[in-house]
């Protein structure tokens, strides 16, 4: 049994002893590394090796040549003593000076002597086994050891070659300064020669012998031949490989290709931007379409944003702003992903998919870059370029990649893609409808547009797109824009999803009024018929954004046949036969289908007839009506648009002096039609539907334009339930009389009696309301009508005098009340008078008496009130109490 004070000696020597070999686990014996590099300068061999152990996770090793760096004494001996002569041996500075002349020499910056292939080769040995384990570099060891206890411990490690330093590259942007830049070191290193990466070098040499022989090490040109040959790889050096390609994407000297073609383009555009996350190659991203920039740079770096596009692990960028997004959105897609490179963009497309779902601005900001990038060109759209593949080397092989002209060849060409082809071009049409930026010839053709009438407009959600539109018929734009901006239009008629506000406005309306109308995984456009299905239920839409985007779509169907895809398809033969001469818009199209509707087709006929009834309920949908801007702003100011309020308006102020001829024209148009049609006439179609079912039914789809229904629902008029449509019938007759044309389907009836009516001087029978009131005083002093027309006028009358016009026909109204109680107490001619072809009332008898004592009354109490009010016998005062003693 040992005592007390001997177990405290034994103790305290065992903790010496483990102590020393700690520190000599830890420590370089620097007294003999400095005797090494002593030798090493001076030409001999080292004298005693030394063991580095500056990194636990990592097996320690004796250094290269007793002073860890490029033997003086080997193959390199003569090129040290020219090239580094003024550089002390020892810890790697050899090795550093000889690799500096050789990157010159490759860059052709070197005459005369250059540095031998033996030493060549000897250099690149020790470089190969110096990154085998990362205590061989004495610098990166002590610079990274914190960062390795940190970030590398055991757990953390594989039993492989260069663990420490691998493990260092992928945690980088957490290092500390010193630690980043000599593993950047490294990394430029390896980018250039495979052999210096150890992972890669021994996953891939058997590889690379076999498949790159002949291939020089150096300047990258093993990875390049690697990366063109990955089918025929080993699985483990395609993981590799993909590996090295992903932690080198997010700096440009990395790209041994891209730094040797692109350097002078890099210092003419890019020469202040910060090396790292991909910032250079933004850069020259958005300048390699400068007209001054080389065409070999553009050439290599497009073919590296094709790369980028089959995987996001290769967009550094994208990588780093969108990996919460990745996480939670796109895990699925992630996860499907292999550890060897990608190659159908999947994450990529899911992220422009769920862009509105982003939580990330810069993550949205980016995606954005990515789609508008994709929409350029098709090399960076991989999963439309995979499914095209065939149908653009047997359509558009001659189509030069960019500005979205292979794009366009395949749209042009579209009924002739295969179905993959043209599914997946619709689904990255959908995508782009979304922002001017990812259409690029409308963009490029209407930048002038652009700052002329939408420079307020915000990007995004379609809204510039929107803004062409709506100036699209304006005389600044030009014919380029214009053309753009139409076959745009045309494109979005045919199907609700390529319309983007309308897509999102409407979706659950679409999926409650409209779910079986087209399916939405069917890959192609739906011709129209979910935006007719939302058209023709638009009463049940209770959404405001879904009916104000609805409404635009209905504008732009009015103004050009073309925006509607079903009314498109059905009059296509009949726009040929009898309006091939008419430009279209400003609805010229529709206005020569109608002049000749008696020859359409059948179908096209009944789709113009839903055209109409839709216009009906709206003037604004009306492209003629333009020429009323002036007369709504003035009288119709606080009327509300729809329901056909406004045409209403229009019509009761039709008499006015200012009424420009343009306007009413326009009112008298759509007036004939209503009079011909009932389904033109918006209140009565809709609240006559029942009582039309019941009487007229026999006359429903016959006699459209002579006014069978209309003429039909007058005849029964006393029949009629509904309260609501006796009040639009009688309207319609009034309305009807107020404009009269003979030979009109409605007023046929009264031509007789109209020809008596003699005009006022300067008027004709057919100005405004002449005939009405012709016929109602006829009425009111009991003249002879044919029966027809006394029927006419007496259903014309309202129920309120109060509905009538303002001016004469108002009183006209009164008197024919006045007259009618007078027949019914038996006083006939008593109570007023009338002048001959004057509108005017003559009171008489007690009414006359009456008349003038109210009027007495009037006068008398105006006067009195006067005199109180001017002699201040009327003046207002305030009683005021004071409070407080007195």
């Amino acid at each position: 049994m040992l005592n007390t004070r001997c177990r405290w000696w034994v103790g305290l020597i065992l903790g010496i002893c483990l102590l020393a070999g700690h520190v000599v686990a830890e420590e370089i014996d620097q007294a003999q590394l400095e005797d090494n590099e002593q030798a090493q300068a001076e030409g001999r061999e080292e004298e005693e090796p030394v063991v580095s152990h500056i990194v636990e996770a990592a097996d320690e090793v004796e250094l290269q040549s007793g002073d860890g760096d490029v033997d003086t004494t080997g193959r390199c001996a003569s090129d040290i003593t020219h090239f580094c002569a003024e550089v002390k041996p020892g810890e790697g500075r050899l090795g550093k000076c000889l690799t500096n002349q050789k990157n010159e020499e490759e860059k052709g910056n070197v005459d005369g002597r250059k540095l031998t292939d033996d030493c060549k080769e000897e250099l690149r040995n020790f470089k190969v086994e110096q990154r085998t384990n990362v205590n061989f570099d004495v610098k990166l060891a002590t610079s990274c050891k914190a960062d390795s206890e940190k970030y590398c411990n055991d757990a953390t490690l594989y039993p492989e070659p260069g663990a420490v330093l691998t493990c260092l590259r992928e945690v980088e942007e957490k290092l500390t300064e010193s630690c980043k830049t000599a593993v950047l070191t490294t990394k430029v290193e390896s980018a250039k020669d495979y052999g210096l990466d150890a992972m890669l070098h021994e996953l891939c040499e058997d590889d690379a012998k076999v498949l790159c022989e002949g291939v020089e090490p150096g300047e990258g040109k093993v990875q390049e031949c690697l990366r063109k040959k990955r089918v025929s790889l080993s699985w483990d050096c395609q993981e590799e490989l993909f590996r090295k390609e992903v932690e080198d994407a997010g700096n440009l000297q990395l790209n041994t290709v891209l730094t040797r073609v692109c350097t002078g383009d890099k210092k003419k555009f890019c020469k202040d931007v910060k090396p790292g996350m991909g910032n250079a190659k933004q850069c020259l991203e958005e300048h390699r379409n400068e007209p001054d920039f080389s065409a070999d740079c553009k050439a290599k770096f497009e073919e590296m944003m094709a790369r980028r596009a089959t995987d996001f692990r290769l967009d550094a960028k994208l990588r780093e702003q969108c990996r919460d997004d990745i996480e939670s959105i796109c895990g699925y897609e992630k996860d499907s992903l292999d550890s060897t490179a990608g190659y159908d963009g999947r994450v990529i497309e899911c992220l422009q998919d769920y862009r509105e779902e982003l939580t990330g601005e810069s993550c949205k900001s980016q995606v954005h870059v990515l789609t508008k990038r994709a929409a350029e060109d098709i090399r960076f759209d991989r999963p439309l370029a995979d499914a095209c593949y065939d149908d653009r080397k047997r359509l558009c092989e001659n189509v030069a990649p960019g500005s979205a002209r292979v794009l366009r060849c395949l749209q042009d060409s579209r009924e002739q893609l295969s179905y993959e082809c043209r599914a997946t071009l619709f689904d990255q049409e959908v995508r782009l409808a979304e922002d001017i930026d990812f259409k690029f010839p409308m963009k490029k053709a209407c930048t002038k547009e652009i700052k002329t009438f939408c420079k307020d407009v915000p990007h995004g959600h379609a809204r510039i797109i929107t803004c062409l539109q709506e100036h699209d018929e304006d005389d600044q734009m030009s014919p380029e824009c214009k053309a753009e901006v139409k076959r745009d239009e045309i494109r979005e008629a045919e199907d609700y999803r390529l319309n983007y506000r309308l897509n999102k406005a409407c979706d659950n309306e679409i999926d409650e009024l409209c779910p079986d109308v087209c399916s939405p995984f069917q890959g192609q456009a739906c011709g129209g018929t979910v935006i007719a299905c939302l058209k023709e239920k638009q009463e049940n839409i209770t959404s405001e954004d879904c009916k104000k985007e609805l409404f635009k779509t209905e504008v732009k169907e009015t103004k050009d046949f073309r925006n509607d895809a079903v009314l498109k398809e059905a009059c296509e033969d009949d726009v040929n036969q009898f309006c091939a001469d008419i430009s279209p818009g400003e609805g010229k199209v529709h206005d020569c289908l109608a002049s000749h509707k008696e020859e359409l087709s059948p179908k096209c006929r009944e789709a113009e007839q839903k055209l109409n009834e839709i216009q009906s309920s709206n003037v604004l949908l009306r492209p003629g009506f333009k020429a009323c801007s002036e007369e709504m702003a003035v009288y119709c100011k606080t009327i509300k648009p729809g329901k056909g309020r406004m045409f209403r308006c229009l019509q009761n102020n039709l008499g006015k002096v200012d009424f420009s001829s343009q306007c009413r024209e326009q009112v008298e148009k759509k007036q004939a039609r209503m009079a011909g049609n009932w389904k033109m006439d918006f209140g009565v179609a809709k609240n006559c539907k029942e009582d039309t079912k019941k009487m007229c039914s026999e006359k429903l789809g016959v006699g459209h334009g002579k006014g069978a229904v209309l003429k039909c629902l007058v005849e029964h008029h006393a029949q009629i339930t509904d309260g609501n449509c006796a009040t639009e019938v009688s309207r319609a007759v009034r309305m009807a009389l107020w404009q009269y044309r003979k030979g009109s389907a409605m007023t046929a009836a009264c031509d007789e009696d109209a020809a008596t009516c003699q005009p006022p001087s300067g008027k004709t029978l057919k100005s405004v309301g002449v005939v009405g009131r012709c016929l109602s005083k006829k009425v009111a002093e009991d003249q002879k009508l044919t029966p027809g027309c006394k029927s006419i006028v007496s259903i014309a009358a309202p129920k309120d005098s109060k509905q009538l016009f303002d001016g004469t026909l108002a009183g006209l109204s009164v008197l024919e009340k006045i007259t009618s109680l007078e027949k019914s107490v038996g006083m006939k001619g008593t109570l007023v008078e009338t002048k001959g072809g004057s509108s005017m009332v003559t009171l008489t008898g007690w009414i006359a008496l009456a008349s003038i004592g109210a009027l007495i009354v009037v006068i008398v109490g105006g006067i009195y009130w006067l005199y109180r009010k001017y002699t201040g016998k009327d003046r207002p005062y305030t009683l005021v109490v004071k409070g407080g003693d007195v």
